[in-house]
């Protein structure tokens, strides 16, 4: 019982020994974590016990803590394992305690794992593991070693003759070498500091032009690979078009080794120089190639995903087009163009096809239809999907609307993973007599709307702004993404009367299964009215309750603090607020004015302090706001919509849809998506192009260079900021609180392992 109890102290205090947090921190956060307690909801309702530390650092707790919890089980089991074999020593189980990182622990775990039978078992088998302690010992400095091994030959158990005995004792300390914990720790050490990652062409690809050119013949040190060249390596290796080695420091690795064996003079110093080189380059070099290997490639990995994840929270924050009836467009060409109109909670209303760019005589009727359902159905904007034919679906809807007595807005919708959702199991549950394709136009005008309640319909990796995404650690993309859709749904807040089950399960506390309970508690029992009605779902407990309620929002509801963020566990601090006011907590809830007239002191304790006494009034002064910024949209040239239409110099509206180590993809209207480098983002110095630009950003730009054969732009905001008309572009998004080479213009694209073409 006592070492369960000193168990996470230990790990609480490594935990602020590697942070930088402080004791309370940290025990704090992990005391939550453990009670089951979600990032978002501890972020936001129980800053004063973790001293207000945002999402960001609170994961980070959470990962260490998931790591140091796996690292501390396999220790158990290793000890568990070398205590059965006899071989537990009281400074060996010291020095095992002392371990924080899996490879090391695994290291000092080696001489006492059962192997396969190895040339050293099948000497020791022979009886020669006296001869190899002879000679490890180091002890004689005159004589003949063959001399010294010959008592050791055995024709009976395969040892013939002297040479024979020395091999097998030979590879006794070969493997006792390769499995010394310190030798495999140095070596590693050095592979990594001064190794050369090489790749060479596969003999059948030399002369053809594929997308790994580059590396055809290629050296970098395996430390300084930026993640998108190592990923575009491995997936030269794994297409076999690529052969990868990493070549190590192998002198210095071998005086190490021969150091490290040889302690002076013997008769022996000549053989165990033998015994170091068959260690390293038989047992050790491979493996630990194979070891820094996957290390460049989990640091490469968790780049990407980083890269990703930043990317999918600025796209999921873009800012709504909100309550408006809107008609999606999903334009083709042969096929036709789907429009599906739905009004201002989504709810699907009329669906028609038209045939607009099939020839002359069906323009009208195509005119014709479109002004119907715009009028029927009192359309306020029309959301065209951006893939296949969506600036002539652009121009003509402009032109067929410009008659009208009334403003409708056009704009340009990313139709990436729109495809994705309408073949979903969601989207077969929404829309079960509907064709793809029409549930495809229905998503479009969704995402205008509202990008965020749509976009969580769909799987991440399908929506475009990652970076070979299906190359990196799935288990570890799938959690980072999830946690940033978790992150941005909370950061949002949620209607509780208008959401998908989608939407829903990603509140916190709730999950799919709550959130499908929850739609069919409201299609059953009407519409909620008070988050204390969703005690009535099934299997909707106290827990779900506390870590839900506040994120979720219900407009009109019977009490006024519903449509806010504040908890419901805070109801009656805001009632006694109220009353000192001499006010009604509807109208506190109603007048923001009030709100400025509270005196926080008055109401510290009973666990509430400042920083949630803050939260609360500044929700009192913006009740339901919508945190993400004022809707805007980048305008289009209409005389520029192929690449053959772009000429240098030109300076346009484009919107950002890719953010890479390398620089930014710009969609500008012409089907293919343009790169502003890294040195072309600002005028001033920029390490990560994230600082400059984000996914979904209205920026302005320079067109560089147009190559309409191999589809490349080239783009430059740095050289726009000074010329050109437009509007303003749009800022980054505001963000919740969670989480350079010499440009090859023309290379980079095809290196850079992205979609880059829209509407796939």
């Amino acid at each position: 019982m006592a070492a369960d109890q000193q168990f996470p102290a230990a790990i609480v205090a490594i935990i602020v020994e590697e942070i930088g947090l402080t004791h309370a921190q940290v025990a704090n956060t992990v005391a939550l974590l453990q009670e089951g307690a979600t990032v978002p909801f501890i972020a936001r309702y129980r800053k004063e016990q973790t001293g207000e530390l945002d999402e960001v650092q609170i994961r980070t707790i959470e990962d260490r803590l998931t790591y140091l919890n796996e690292l501390e089980a396999r220790r158990a089991a290793i000890l568990a394992s070398i205590a059965e074999q006899g071989k537990l020593t009281a400074e060996l189980q010291a020095r095992i305690a002392a371990v924080r990182q899996k490879t090391e622990l695994e290291d000092l775990y080696l001489p006492y794992k059962p192997k396969r039978r190895t040339k050293a078992t099948i000497a020791r088998e022979r009886g020669l593991e006296p001869l190899a302690d002879i000679i490890v010992a180091q002890e004689l400095t005159v004589g003949d070693p063959l001399q010294v091994a010959a008592p050791f030959v055995d024709p009976e158990r395969e040892v013939p003759s002297p040479e024979a005995a020395l091999e097998g004792a030979g590879h006794i300390l070969a493997e006792r070498l390769a499995d010394d914990a310190d030798a495999r720790a140095m070596v590693r050490r050095l592979t990594w500091e001064q190794g050369i990652m090489t790749t060479r062409v596969a003999a059948d690809k030399k002369e053809q032009v594929t997308k790994f050119e580059m590396y055809y013949d290629y050296r970098e040190p395996l430390k300084d690979i930026p993640s998108h060249r190592m990923l575009a390596m491995r997936r030269g290796e794994k297409e076999e078009v690529l052969f990868l080695s990493l070549e190590a420091p192998q002198e210095e690795i071998l005086a190490g080794l021969k150091h490290r064996l040889i302690r002076g003079k013997s008769i022996f110093g000549a053989f165990l120089e033998k015994v170091a080189e068959d260690a390293y380059k038989r047992l050790i070099a491979a493996s630990i190639e194979g070891e820094l290997r996957l290390q460049a490639k989990d640091r490469a990995d968790e780049a990407a995903i980083t890269v990703f994840a930043r990317n999918l929270r600025n796209l999921l924050l873009a800012p709504p087009a909100g309550g408006k009836r809107v008609l999606g467009i999903d334009p083709g060409l042969r096929t036709g163009s789907k429009l599906a109109a739905v009004d201002e909670t989504g709810r699907f209303l009329e669906h028609v096809t038209i045939y607009p760019h099939t020839g002359a005589g069906r323009v009208e009727q195509a005119a014709r239809e479109l002004l119907r359902l715009v009028e029927t159905h009192g359309v306020a904007m029309v959301a065209i999907g951006n893939g296949t034919a969506g600036r002539e679906m652009e121009q003509f809807a402009r032109e067929t609307l410009k008659n009208l007595n009334r403003q409708v807005g056009v704009v340009m919708v990313s139709e990436a993973g729109a495809s994705v959702y309408s073949a979903s199991e969601i989207a077969r549950e929404e829309f079960p007599d509907l064709d793809l394709t029409v549930r495809g136009a229905i998503s479009i005008a969704r995402r205008l709307q509202d990008p965020l309640a749509e976009l969580v319909k769909v799987d991440p990796k399908s929506i475009g702004v990652g970076q070979y995404q299906h190359d990196v650690n799935q288990t570890m993309l799938k959690k980072s993404l999830d946690d940033v859709v978790e992150s941005c749904v909370n950061y949002v807040g949620v209607d509780l009367n208008t959401a998908s089950w989608a939407l829903l399960s990603y509140v916190a506390g709730v999950g799919p299964a709550l959130g499908k309970a929850m739609v069919r508690h409201r299609d059953e029992q009407g519409l909620f009215g008070s988050r204390r009605e969703l005690l009535k779902v099934p299997r909707f407990g106290a827990k779900a309750f506390e870590q839900s309620a506040g994120f979720l929002r219900i407009r009109g509801g019977s009490h006024p603090l519903d449509n806010s963020a504040v908890h419901p566990e805070r109801y009656p601090l805001v009632e006694r607020m109220a009353a000192d006011l001499q006010v009604s907590l509807e109208e506190l809830a109603q007048n923001p004015l009030l709100a400025e007239r509270i005196d926080l002191n008055r109401y510290v304790g009973d666990g509430v302090g400042l920083p949630t006494l803050r939260d609360i009034v500044e929700e009192l002064k913006k009740p339901g706001r919508d945190p993400r910024q004022q809707f805007a949209t980048a305008d289009f040239r209409d005389d520029v919509r192929e690449i053959g239409d772009l000429a240098e110099g030109m300076i346009l509206q484009g919107v950002v849809t890719n953010v890479t180590a390398f620089g930014a993809f710009v969609d500008i209207g012409v089907h293919q998506d343009g790169l502003v480098h890294v040195s072309h983002l600002a005028s001033r110095f920029i390490k990560d192009p994230n600082d400059a630009v984000s996914v979904g950003q209205v920026v302005k730009v320079k067109v560089l260079s147009a190559d309409p054969q191999r589809k490349r732009i080239a783009l430059s905001i740095k050289e726009a900021e000074g010329g050109g008309g437009g509007k303003p572009a749009r800022q980054k998004p505001e963000q919740p609180t969670t989480p350079a080479r010499k440009p090859d213009l023309a290379a980079a694209m095809e290196r850079a392992g992205f979609r880059v073409k829209r509407g796939q």
